[in-house]
């Protein structure tokens, strides 16, 4: 059984920064493609970035240049490194496959950017 264990999350000030981790267990983590995904009230789920396999990554075009995802495959641990953070970024992070694994979505963390 697939689980995602997000953390992280806080109040920041414009222009600041957090990292996001995702702690997961049940799957095999090396070889899956990873994601961040955040949704904001009244909006619905939508992909910030991925990461395969591989190393490769894709950002959607509003964090890109900002946002930095990564994984670390001794940990099973994938990470968001969020800089420049403006609030139209506050929203509740969640990590899962890519596509996703719709019965595995996690609780998310709240990332409130705000003076």
């Amino acid at each position: 059984q697939v689980q995602l264990v997000e953390s992280g999350g806080g109040l920041v000030q414009p222009g600041g920064s957090l990292r996001l981790s995702c702690a997961t267990s049940g799957m095999i983590f090396r070889i899956v493609t990873l994601g961040w995904y955040r949704q904001a009230p009244g909006n619905q789920r939508e992909l910030v970035a991925l990461i395969t396999f591989t190393g490769s990554t894709n950002y959607a075009d509003s964090v890109k240049g900002r946002f930095t995802i990564s994984r670390d495959n001794t940990k099973n641990t994938l990470y968001l490194q969020m800089n420049s953070l403006k609030p139209e970024d506050t929203a509740v992070y969640f990590c899962n496959k890519n596509p996703p694994h719709e019965n595995s979505w996690g609780q998310g963390t709240q990332v409130t950017v705000s003076t």
